[in-house]
């Protein structure tokens, strides 16, 4: 073995962070990669085959019971590792097929239901279950929204490297705005206090950080939503003020939930879907809000459809018109 050559897993890092993948991904990548190994009985992947892969998968799914959409996530770390780092193109890796995640439709939650919650959510975690319910963005879009990318004077947000890595506008709510400024003002004075004592530097991407060398201090760079203590980037070490821990929220909505006495498993994700089902009970058309959620396609955004229980034409069952009904 050439000492100089990095080991597997240093190579996989180095592939993930030159690809410009999320820490997430990173974390969640190694980690199936790891268990993969420990599985064969720490056996070098390149010794290994299509056999060995499907029977890690099967394995998750029979023994570990994991659902299909985490078993697919552990295809997906397998299949980078092959690829992207042992560069083996193998015909047997495009027959390792994903598993099938059953189609089901999202928990949506009344206006009346959502209004109760968010009146028992006060501060910060309050801020930022109305900016989800009222703009439709995914718990990590809101995480990582920068202050650059509110506009106040158009009333809109814009959503930086969505899902599938796509940028999107979607509204900022009139009713929050007011709050949101306070808000931006009490961080930008945090954001002054670190640079006082030496820091204020944020994480941005390799290319960005390259080409704007002193973004990483500027105020617009900033994250809304910052921690409440700075820590060390796990890239870099470098010490810096990273977005606010999204388990804190999901916590402040579960109690939330138990006070209203909701009996429905609600979570912050749940705001986004009762956000698209509310709009489509208020008459808009789907193809907007497709674009304001940032469905690639339009069948996505039709499942909030069959919540309405109404086709996508939003068609009246004919007994509801017959004289007898009860709409008259």
């Amino acid at each position: 073995m050439d000492p100089a050559k990095p080991k597997l897993l240093d190579q996989v890092r180095d592939r993930i962070r030159f690809k410009h993948y999320s820490i997430r991904t990173e974390a969640c990548y190694l980690d199936w990669i790891r268990r993969y190994i420990r599985f064969h009985n720490r056996r070098h992947p390149t010794t290994l085959d299509a056999a060995h892969v499907t029977a890690f998968l099967t394995h998750l799914a029979v023994n570990g019971k994991v659902a299909a959409s985490t078993q697919n996530q552990a295809r997906s770390a397998l299949l980078f590792l092959y690829k992207e780092v042992l560069n083996i193109e193998l015909p047997w890796l495009d027959g390792v097929v994903n598993a099938k995640v059953p189609q089901r439709l999202p928990v949506v939650l009344t206006t009346d239901e959502v209004k109760s919650i968010l009146d028992r959510v006060e501060g910060t975690p309050g801020l930022m279950l109305r900016l989800i319910y009222g703009s439709g963005m995914r718990i990590m879009e809101c995480m990582r929204l920068r202050v650059k990318d509110i506009d106040f004077t158009r009333h809109e947000i814009l959503v930086r490297e969505g899902k599938g890595n796509k940028d999107r506008v979607t509204m900022l709510p009139v009713s929050i705005t007011v709050q949101l400024r306070q808000h931006l003002l009490r961080v930008q004075a945090l954001h002054n206090d670190d640079l006082a004592e030496g820091y204020g530097e944020v994480y941005l991407p390799t290319a960005l950080a390259r080409k704007y060398p002193d973004a990483a201090r500027e105020w617009g760079w900033q994250y809304v939503f910052p921690s409440i203590k700075r820590s060390a980037d796990p890239r870099s070490d470098a010490i810096r003020r990273h977005h606010a821990d999204e388990k804190a929220l999901q916590r402040a909505m579960r109690q939330a939930v138990r006070d209203a006495h909701i009996a429905k498993p609600a979570t912050p994700h749940t705001l986004r879907h009762s956000f698209a089902t509310h709009l489509l009970q208020a008459g808009y058309d789907i193809r907007t809000v497709q674009e304001l959620l940032g469905h690639q396609d339009v069948s996505t955004t039709m499942i909030y459809t069959h919540v309405l229980n109404r086709g996508g034409r939003s068609v009246i069952s004919p007994l509801d018109q017959g004289p007898h009904s009860p709409l008259g």
